[in-house]
């Protein structure tokens, strides 16, 4: 059963943090959006976060979210985002039913996605994630030099020409650091990045930065994330 005391407690003082912060860097608090994410958490988790307020939710794996999906049946005004590595064989089921993939780290991945969300008559938004670190754990395409920045333009054109998905802006993650400073390139990187490619292709929509972690998301606010993705700073350690 989940603690709704517990969840309430760090549910508010994760909130109050983001308007501190939003506060101290002249941003408005409406302009920043709380991903919720509950991978590894149990379906009562995801009920009581609803009782408390929360409309957004991030999974990490596609099957677990369906799952959490079918069991709570189809709610009015809660939004599902995909925040993991998405591989082929469940791009489908990505497609059809989360309201955001914030993980499309390919041309090969966005088609399939177009295909599917073609099948199913809808378009998909999506971020595109993007390596700002060099990290080989990561995932997306190379920009952690601004030199690899003309090398991706191609494929980025491309993939915006899909009619059945529609990019939304990026998504990025910082190095696991010891102090939440130094994660601030990462994230200015990216907002950096976005920039670069609004100004190339002006025809899409780039206002989202989907950056920031439990524990960075101070520094990703104070760079310009739009979406922040937080797990363990409000529901706990993952359960499985």
């Amino acid at each position: 059963m989940a603690d709704h005391h517990f969840l309430r407690r760090n549910l508010e003082a994760v909130q109050a943090r983001v308007e501190q912060i939003a506060s101290r860097v002249g941003r408005d608090i409406s302009g920043i959006r709380l991903v919720v994410v509950t991978k590894g958490h149990p379906v009562e988790t995801v009920q009581a976060l609803l009782e408390l307020g929360v409309r957004e939710v991030g999974e990490s794996y596609v099957e677990e979210g369906r799952e959490k999906q079918d069991a709570l049946g189809p709610l009015a005004g809660l939004q599902w985002h995909m925040i993991g590595h998405v591989q082929s064989r469940k791009a489908e089921a990505a497609a059809r039913h989360f309201d955001m993939i914030h993980s499309v780290d390919s041309l090969k991945l966005a088609r399939r996605l177009d295909r599917f969300a073609s099948k199913a008559e809808r378009v998909t938004p999506i971020l595109l994630e993007c390596n700002v670190s060099g990290e080989h754990s990561k995932h997306g395409w190379p920009a952690w030099e601004e030199g690899q920045w003309p090398g991706i333009l191609p494929e980025i054109e491309e993939l915006l020409r899909l009619p059945n998905v529609r990019v939304h802006g990026l998504m990025s993650l910082a190095p696991y650091l010891d102090d939440m400073e130094k994660a601030r390139p990462y994230f200015a990187r990216t907002r950096n990045l976005r920039d670069y490619l609004a100004q190339l292709f002006p025809q899409a929509g780039w206002s989202q930065l989907s950056m920031g972690m439990s524990g960075d998301f101070e520094a990703a606010i104070m760079e310009g994330a739009t979406i922040l993705r937080i797990g363990t700073a409000i529901v706990g350690p993952r359960r499985r």
